[in-house]
């Protein structure tokens, strides 16, 4: 079957992770009753019989997992990432393992997740193995780049629908590794001026979304272990496809890559 319109789509390969990622994108298509499709990128035409038993195999396990999400599944012949990458831009979302069966032992970010989530234009959302369902936040990035609204909207959606808090990071640091640290007088009033940004800066969308649980925290530290120690307890950390400190000719930023290769939790990317 084609790819239905908006639809959230689960790339798949055959591997344990990219099975446990289509069950993630399982639920998150229940939680917006809409529908899933598990997607193989096939680049061997002496594969197409295993291909075919795959898809299959995770579209049944995507049905065992939340039986009242219409499912369908496809095998199409092209290149893993040029495929994905067109499936993502009319997908709802596009949700992949971290590592498939072309993964080294030791490599955290398999190469097409990382590529896949690199270019894409909308959001995806790369899913390690052993997710844990916990009670913690929706965890989300801020910063000052232009498309953070776009992150911010992801994020409360996605606590909207699990019901949970939003918590907003906003990491900050001082001038730089050379320059002196700030008297401590003088870091405690920046703290407390980004502080209050962020929470104007919240305070903007929340009232969109009424009845959710919704905070700011400014942390002084490098973004990606604050958000990654914000969200050890979280079903999602949402990131911007760059930050403001970006340079214009690179495609993914150095935090959202850096979440990617160190969050436990489901990362989103949204550019």
């Amino acid at each position: 079957m084609s790819q239905p319109e908006n639809a959230i789509v689960a790339g798949v390969d055959g591997s344990v992770r990219s099975i446990e990622a289509a069950q993630w994108a399982a639920g998150e298509a229940r939680r917006h009753s809409t529908r899933l499709h598990v997607l193989l990128i096939n680049d061997d035409s002496a594969r197409d019989g295993s291909a075919g038993e795959a898809v299959r195999e995770a579209a049944a396990a995507c049905r065992e997992a939340a039986p009242d999400v219409p499912v369908s599944a496809e095998v199409r012949a092209g290149h893993p990432v040029e495929g994905l990458l067109r499936a993502e831009e009319a997908a709802r979302l596009l949700v992949l393992g971290s590592r498939g069966l072309g993964g080294f032992a030791d490599a955290l970010l398999g190469s097409v997740s990382s590529e896949v989530a690199t270019r894409a234009s909308g959001a995806v959302v790369v899913v390690r193995g052993d997710v844990v369902h916990s009670g913690g936040p929706v965890v989300v990035g801020l910063d000052d780049s232009p498309g953070i609204d776009n992150a911010l909207r992801f994020a409360l959606d996605a606590a909207a629908a699990r019901g949970c808090e939003l918590l907003a990071v906003q990491a900050w640091h001082e001038a730089g590794l050379l320059a002196p640290s700030l008297p401590p007088a003088e870091r405690d009033e920046t703290q407390l001026r980004i502080e209050q940004h962020a929470h104007q800066q919240l305070a903007e969308w929340t009232n969109r979304y009424p009845g959710l649980r919704a905070r700011a925290v400014a942390v002084l530290a490098h973004p990606v272990p604050a958000l990654v120690d914000a969200a050890a307890t979280s079903p999602l950390l949402v990131v911007g496809h760059r930050g403001s400190g970006g340079f214009s000719g690179l495609f993914l930023g150095s935090v959202a890559s850096g979440v990617l290769h160190h969050a436990r939790c489901p990362v989103a990317v949204v550019r």
